[in-house]
């Protein structure tokens, strides 16, 4: 599959970057969880003002701090604060922005949320988290201002007379129990709406359980011998030879660049890209399934990026990749869709720095350049292995790294047909480093697992892979063609 249009993403990305995240309706089907707490051992609680106090506003101004009234340091990155609010229409899509934060708005995030029991003031909820970039609170220390914003994806003016956090006479920091708290999953500060509890994602520390035992799959530990053995192709897998895009132009994408080998008794493929300044002298690396026929359900890999090139400079705007993704049929087609781990060692796309993306896309135009898509990010360096899953369900796709959740993106971005599993290396341009020394980079990976209309947790991933390397298996394929 040609997946030329990816040579976009800069674009793309600085559009979702600009605008915070591009984040719409999530249609999350929430357990019930105790309502309330205060300010418990964890000693968090939240303080909330507002710059915008009209029953109605082209946009909502939730400014908030958090604070640590308690006696240890908190890491931010373990902090979820959620604004609850009422929609204005079943369909209204929201976006969230920050305009400006003493922690920098780059370490805040924001995402949206439906309430698993709706009130007459709340069926939705803001989530803003933090980055590890934001550090962790001392004792006493809060987070300095937080001034938020969202609004409706089209702009139309939005109530906030009925939602349920928003407080008309708040214009001036005070404690705000209607804004909820929780860290590392509980609940700290604040009351929920009735009926409702902030959660997370399950738990992906809890005890593995046994993955379930039915449903199709696909499972390949990439036992080959090399790109042209003849196993790849009976399997399903495409090796790409073709031109075009993604990344510089004039580079190939050279099959013969894919090789395996025996790394601590486990099969292992190895994605290798190249260049000696050049477009000419420029080969990416891409592997990928020939159909497209998988959908909603569980996608693994345990990949390993770098950082620093096998031999040579550093410094290339490199694209480490695990991704699935179908065809855009045309414009800003509603069918089109595509869910993305990204690792960028050495920055790009208008970031200095290593950074691991994750992205849901509902659509895309290419000229001129026009996105709908939403994505969660940590800026920190993400060298050697990881275990990376994504699960689509009815209701949401949410993304983890390492067994930790990484990132949630709403119903708006699923899937409507099915796609291809890829993998794949590549450089952005060649702008991060001119030297015409030859250098290349290696990308690893080590399995794949797709369990086709059943979300696993991490924890049961790792499971269903253990068991299939105990009794031998290096291949499984059941999930029927599209």
């Amino acid at each position: 599959m040609n997946t030329s249009r990816r040579k976009h993403q800069r674009s793309r990305l600085r559009t979702a970057a600009a605008s915070a995240a591009a984040v719409a309706l999530a249609a999350t089907g929430l357990a019930a969880l105790p309502s309330s707490a205060s300010a418990a051992a964890d000693g968090i609680l939240v303080q909330y003002r507002t710059s915008a106090s009209g029953a109605s506003a082209d946009q909502s101004e939730p400014w908030l701090k958090v604070r640590n009234a308690g006696s240890t340091s908190v890491p931010l990155s373990s902090v979820k604060v959620r604004y609850h609010f009422k929609a204005d229409s079943a369909s209204a899509a929201y976006r969230f922005a920050c305009s400006w934060a003493v922690k920098g708005c780059a370490n805040i995030t924001g995402t949206f949320g439906t309430l698993a029991n709706p009130t007459a003031n709340a069926d939705r909820y803001l989530e803003i988290g933090f980055t590890p970039g934001a550090g962790s609170l001392a004792p006493g220390a809060d987070t300095g201002d937080m001034q938020l914003r969202f609004h409706q994806a089209s702009w139309a003016r939005l109530i906030q007379s009925d939602d349920y956090s928003f407080g008309p006479d708040r214009t001036t920091y005070g404690d705000w129990s209607k804004v909820t708290a929780q860290v590392n999953g509980a609940l700290v500060w604040g009351q929920a709406p009735a009926g409702n509890g902030p959660t997370d994602p399950p738990d992906p520390t809890d005890p593995p359980t046994d993955p379930p035992g039915d449903g199709a799959r696909l499972f390949d530990d990439f036992n080959y011998s090399s790109h042209t053995d003849p196993k790849i192709n009976a399997n399903g897998w495409s090796v790409r030879s073709n031109s075009g895009g993604p990344g510089v132009p004039g580079a190939t994408w050279a099959a013969e660049n894919v090789t395996f080998a025996s790394q601590s008794g486990n099969s292992v493929m190895n994605l290798e890209t190249s260049t000696a300044g050049t477009g000419a002298s420029t080969e990416h690396t891409e592997i990928l399934t020939k159909s497209m026929k998988f959908k909603n359900g569980t996608y693994a890999s345990r990949v390993k990026f770098s950082d620093a090139p096998r031999s040579g400079p550093d410094g290339d705007r490199i694209v480490q990749t695990f991704f699935t993704i179908n065809d855009l049929k045309a414009p800003m087609a509603d069918d089109y869709a595509e869910y993305d781990f990204e690792y960028l060692p050495n920055g790009g796309w208008g970031e200095p720095a290593n950074i691991l993306y994750t992205t849901s896309w509902e659509t895309y135009r290419p000229d001129p350049w026009e996105a709908v898509n939403a994505h969660s990010e940590v800026r920190a360096s993400y060298a050697g292995w990881h275990d990376l899953v994504v699960t689509i369900d009815n209701n949401q796709i949410t993304y983890y790294v390492d067994g930790q959740h990484f990132g949630t993106h709403g119903a708006a971005f699923l899937p409507e047909r099915p796609m291809s599993i890829n993998f794949n290396q590549w450089l952005i341009d060649l702008e991060g480093q001119p030297s015409t020394t030859p250098r290349s980079y290696d990308q690893q990976v080590d399995y794949v697992l797709h369990v086709k209309d059943q979300v696993l947790t991490p924890a049961q991933v790792n499971a269903m892979v253990g068991s299939y390397r105990s009794a031998g298996t290096t291949f499984v394929d059941t999930v029927p063609g599209s």
